[in-house]
């Protein structure tokens, strides 16, 4: 199977881009900076570069089974105008682009499986959120929302598409847990916030493997909530970081200094989603880290 990835250089792309070769099938990364992306991805990949137009991408496509769209500019900075404009652009409007190259090749690829967040969902509280419920109203709700309806105009081409609602992923070499790490060391990790906020989470190789399914089980369509199965607010989540570490986890964020720092941003680590992977536990998906304590376990093992 020949595999398009956009985003392949980034966090979850580079793993990616390694289990799909494990597979013996051909990632082809689509990339704006050629040297560094056979730098990061090593000789194995297809490279193509995006500076050589969407003629460039249509002819790839027209060769390729499925497409996988990472790409995204990151989140949490603080969002002024010219920052969401880029997080907009790098998720909707690249989507589109993409999906535009996918009706003008020949043959086109099967399935598209398209990134998107639980971010979905808005600040929820405790209810619990499957595939089925609303979205917010907020930036990120807002911008999940278009995301998804720019994927899902794939489906009028004849593609199988999944869009996969993302909680934090949790693995070595980068991430959230990356950015974490230093102060948790230190023994001055926390939880943000009251701590009371519902944190959704998954392990990056159980990530990888809902893309691989998505990839290969047509019964995989629409949203996917890819989220471990335990429920685990921002307190629990510090604690079993700081058990992974051996260090305490006493030192408490408050609000009020994330929103100094961020902005708008700091919704990001405040807001409530207390997301439920329902779609994956009907379709038998089996966890390899089905607890955020094991999950943690193993990304500080790995480093």
């Amino acid at each position: 199977m020949r595999i398009l990835i956009v985003g392949a250089t980034g966090f979850i792309g580079r793993r990616l881009v390694s289990a799909i070769e494990l597979q013996r099938h051909l990632p082809i990364a689509w990339v704006r900076s050629p040297v560094r992306a056979r730098r990061v991805l090593g000789s194995g990949p297809t490279i193509v570069s995006s500076a050589d137009g969407d003629a460039a991408l249509v002819s790839e496509l027209s060769r390729c089974d499925a497409v996988v769209n990472l790409a995204g500019e990151p989140i949490v900075r603080r969002w002024t105008p010219a920052r969401r404009a880029a997080i907009v652009a790098s998720r909707v409007d690249l989507t589109t682009r993409l999906v535009q190259a996918c009706a003008a090749a020949s043959p086109r690829p099967r399935v598209l499986v398209s990134g998107s967040g639980v971010g979905y969902y808005g600040d929820r509280g405790d209810e619990v959120l499957t595939e089925q419920s609303p979205p917010g109203t907020d930036f990120l709700s807002q911008l999940a929302t278009d995301w998804e309806a720019a994927a899902m105009d794939a489906v009028s081409l004849g593609m199988r598409v999944v869009t996969v609602r993302t909680g934090i992923v949790l693995g070595a070499g980068g991430g959230a847990l990356a950015q974490m790490r230093p102060a948790f060391a230190l023994g001055l990790g926390g939880p943000m916030g009251s701590g009371r906020q519902y944190l959704a989470w998954i392990h990056m190789e159980d990530h990888v493997s809902i893309v691989l399914s998505a990839l290969a089980d047509d019964r995989y369509q629409g949203p996917v909530n890819a989220v471990g199965p335990e429920a685990v607010t921002n307190g629990q989540f510090a604690r079993a970081l700081g058990r992974a570490m051996h260090r305490p986890a006493v030192v408490p964020v408050p609000a009020f200094a994330l929103e100094l720092l961020f902005g708008e941003a700091s919704v990001t680590m405040l807001s409530s989603q207390r997301a439920r992977p329902a779609r994956l536990e009907e379709l038998g998906f089996q966890f390899a880290f089905p607890t955020v304590a094991s999950a943690l376990d193993d990304a500080v093992r790995r480093r």
